[in-house]
Order: structure tokens, then C-alpha cells, then sequence
């Protein structure tokens, strides 16, 4: 299986979701913003950072490259999309997702391992997850409050789609605790914590069992192989 990476101007994360894919078993393709060219990839990874600086809007700018034409292209076909803390922002920017994501509550950038709940096992990145289980993701962002309007808001709940819930504290002062998002079908999710950064021991959060020994972040990526490892 392929996954591709794409690289906009100011992403950070990039090398870090490559390095996810392949621990996880799949190959990883870099993919470039100015393109119009997905490789032939079987799903896409949107990674965090601050594509064009984050001027205008988080993720705003970035929904524009040309390449995100070909992603809300092969998103609407049912081609799995992830969108990971900057790459959340474009989603909602490029309305693959409802909603915004505004300066947090407390107009400060915050970083921390962050306590989520797993609400929606039923997508292509969370399928490796049992429902409501509870998982330590890192966490880092300025931009992170997840806001929308009332009927939106009541769309989402009534209809399963938050897929991730921030548990124990708020950390940006997103509607009802949101986390992450799906949407109706289930292929592309956002989420503004970072799973790329627990896929490893001695790099991820801490552990009851161990420093940086988190690895929750690993069943992102396995899910999406299982996937295609079902349908093949």
C-alpha cells in the first residue's frame, strides 16, 4: 500500500508522518503542493506545521494548492484522507469538514501529551481503536479551538462524528471537548493532535510501563493498511 505525504510551504511534520507510515508497514510517497500529481497513492496524509506561514487563516492558503484540487477529487471518491493538526486546518478550509479552527481559548500556543477519547471506530484511520478507549497523543497548536455553528454542531453529534474527544482537559476550548472529526463516510478524518509522534518506544509520550514508550498513535496507520489489506 501507498500513502503519500504532502509537503506545503512551512510543513513540519512531514518526515515525521513518513517515518509513522512506514513503521507502520505501508510505503510512504512524498508528495509536493504545486503538483497535480498523486503517484498513483492509495491514501494521503496532510501534515501538521504552518503551511504558508499560517497568514490569512490557518490552512487557508494551503487549501488552494493545487494539489488539494486532486485531493477533495479522490476524497470525494472514497479515498482515505487524514489531516493531522495543520493538515485539520485545511481540511476544514478546503470543507472536506464542517467547521473552523480558531486561536486558542487562552491566546497561547500549547504543547502536552494530550489524554483523547476514542469516539468512532468506524472510519479508515480509527479502525484499530475500541470504542471509547481512552489514548495519550501529543499534542501542539495555536489554532486548535474547534468551532462551528449550533446546527452543525448537532449534525455531528447526532450523526457520530466527532471521532476523537479531548479527555480530562480542554486544551484550546473546542466545542464539546471536539478533538477530531470524520466525515460521512468515514474516509477522511481530522484531528489536532499529533499521532505521528506515538508510534515508537523511546520517542512517544509517557508510560505507566515507561518514558516515552506511547505508541497510540501507531494504530492511525495500521488501520488504513488493514483497509486495503481487507479489500485486496
Amino acid at each position: 500500500m501507498k500513502i503519500g505525504v504532502i509537503t506545503f510551504p512551512g510543513s513540519l511534520d512531514d518526515r515525521d508522518a513518513i517515518r509513522a507510515i512506514e513503521i507502520a508497514g505501508a510505503e510512504a510517497v512524498s508528495l509536493w503542493h504545486g503538483d497535480h500529481d498523486l503517484k498513483g497513492v492509495d491514501a494521503i496524509v496532510l501534515p501538521g506545521g504552518f503551511s504558508y506561514g499560517d497568514y490569512l487563516r490557518a490552512g487557508a492558503i494551503a487549501a488552494f494548492s493545487p494539489i488539494m484540487t486532486d485531493v477533495v477529487e479522490q476524497a470525494g471518491k472514497g479515498m482515505p484522507v487524514l489531516g493531522i493538526c495543520n493538515g485539520f486546518q485545511m481540511l476544514v478550509e478546503a470543507k472536506l469538514l464542517p467547521g473552523g479552527l480558531l486561536r486558542n481559548a487562552h491566546q497561547q500556543f500549547i504543547r502536552r501529551d494530550q489524554k483523547l477519547r476514542v469516539e468512532n471506530t468506524n472510519t479508515a484511520f480509527t479502525s484499530h481503536f475500541a470504542q471509547d478507549q481512552e489514548i495519550i497523543i501529543p499534542l501542539k497548536n495555536a489554532d486548535g479551538g474547534y468551532q462551528c455553528d449550533a446546527e452543525t454542531l448537532k449534525m455531528l453529534e447526532g450523526e457520530g462524528r466527532v471521532a476523537f474527544r479531548y479527555v480530562g482537559v480542554n486544551p484550546n476550548g473546542s466545542l464539546n471537548d471536539i478533538a477530531g472529526l470524520t466525515n460521512a463516510a468515514g474516509n477522511v478524518v481530522g484531528l489536532m493532535p499529533h499521532p505521528e509522534h506515538a508510534v515508537e518506544p523511546g520517542f512517544g509520550p509517557n508510560t505507566p510501563e515507561a518514558m516515552r514508550s506511547g505508541e497510540d498513535g501507531l494504530p492511525f496507520f495500521t488501520s488504513v493498511i488493514a483497509q486495503f489489506a481487507t479489500a485486496a
